[in-house]
């Protein structure tokens, strides 16, 4: 994934010569297209199990990075952006749902970081290799590192094979009428889950779904650095949530959830507050400021990432889980569609200058509703420990 991770809009554009905004769009609507499935895979995923739907995805998903690899015309681009949309994603939902099983309750927390820690470890290592490989100049470069992607995804797909005795659906309620009849409905009408989702939307409108969509872009054409420099600030990124992902689920242990997942939004405000003011320095002044900021980015990763999955799952039903995981799963899908018309719009007028505060504002938006959600939860699901002052 880190292969290609962040290369996403420079492709499409600086390689592909697409235009800035059809490039945005394209990614906008590929998201728009992820978030439509995404009640499917979670449907899918409690009724035949999350080992099957992850084994799909990773084998669907490897044959769209070989399209995507040599697309030339719009048409080709689209239907390789949207199966992509379609599979990419979709492993997440169900590797949630699978991981939740694996581990006891009290240790989900730890187990949903220690995770994110080991795909960030592969996402920086891929992201440092296409440093090395990549150049707009010569095309075949990305061909040739799309095409890699593709084999890894396979052997990916290979490795969770061998957890299929562990994958299999929930049969237990099949007994119960009234459980074999619940499905999304339920799932809709718990209030406390639909305000999780939405604070969430608003955080990774703030932070994830901006940073995919435009600070390549910015990185490239605003601040004039190279396609290279980018490889190398992620890699600062995924190499701090290895090294600080264990510290930081000892020191959030026992804190409240929503707070934590608060302390992100400031942490992302403050990465983009940097990166505009990287546009007053000289470059190399920009690339190091924007290394640290990466670094400032990943800690409210490492906090953000244990605690959210964590909470949705502690209050999901066993026999719902895969579509708690999904509607979980729909804040990547609605951020990575809302973010990048947001972004082209600042860059199609000509203020992509106060897209990076516009962006931190957002980020913090998201901060306060994680706050608000906090009177709506019992302290044991917002991650505090009991006191004597708490019953």
């Amino acid at each position: 994934m880190g292969l290609t991770l962040s290369l996403y809009v420079v492709y499409l554009h600086n390689v592909r010569g697409f235009s800035t905004g059809f490039s945005t769009l394209l990614l906008s609507v590929s998201a728009v297209a992820g978030l439509a499935s995404s009640p499917l895979w979670g449907t899918a995923t409690d009724r035949f199990g999350p080992i099957r739907m992850v084994l799909v995805a990773y084998v669907l998903e490897a044959g769209a990075l070989v399209l995507f690899a040599f697309v030339h015309t719009k048409g080709e681009a689209f239907l390789a952006a949207l199966l992509m949309a379609l599979f990419g994603g979709a492993g997440w939902g169900p590797s949630a749902t699978l991981l939740s099983r694996l581990v006891h309750e009290e240790h989900r927390q730890r187990a949903f970081g220690f995770n994110f820690m080991l795909v960030n470890l592969g996402i920086g290592f891929g992201g440092l290799v296409s440093a090395f490989i990549v150049n707009t100049h010569r095309p075949v470069t990305f061909t040739m590192l799309y095409l890699f992607n593709a084999g890894v995804t396979l052997v990916a797909a290979g490795l969770m094979f061998t957890l299929r005795a562990y994958g299999r659906p929930v049969t237990e309620h099949h007994d119960d009428p009234v459980k074999s009849a619940e499905g999304w409905g339920v799932v809709l009408r718990d209030k406390r889950l639909v305000q999780i989702v939405l604070a969430m939307l608003v955080l990774m409108i703030g932070g994830y779904g901006s940073l995919d969509a435009g600070f390549s872009l910015f990185v490239v054409n605003d601040l004039k650095l190279t396609v290279h420099s980018i490889g190398v600030m992620f890699f600062f990124n995924t190499s701090t949530i290895v090294l600080a992902q264990l510290w930081v689920l000892n020191r959030i242990h026992g804190k409240s959830r929503t707070r934590v997942m608060a302390t992100t939004a400031l942490l992302w405000c403050a990465f983009w507050i940097i990166l505009d003011v990287t546009l007053a320095v000289p470059k190399f002044v920009a690339f190091a400021s924007l290394c640290f900021a990466m670094v400032v980015f990943a800690v409210g990763e490492t906090m953000l990432s244990p605690v959210g999955p964590a909470l949705v799952n502690d209050i999901a039903p066993e026999h719902l889980r895969g579509r708690y995981n999904a509607a979980q799963g729909l804040t990547w899908g609605v951020s990575g569609s809302v973010a990048p018309a947001i972004t082209a719009l600042f860059f199609a007028n000509g203020i992509g200058n106060w897209w990076p505060f516009s962006t931190g504002m957002t980020a913090l938006c998201g901060g306060l509703l994680m706050l608000n959600l906090r009177r709506h939860l019992t302290p044991h699901e917002d991650g505090r420990e009991l006191t004597s002052n708490e019953p």
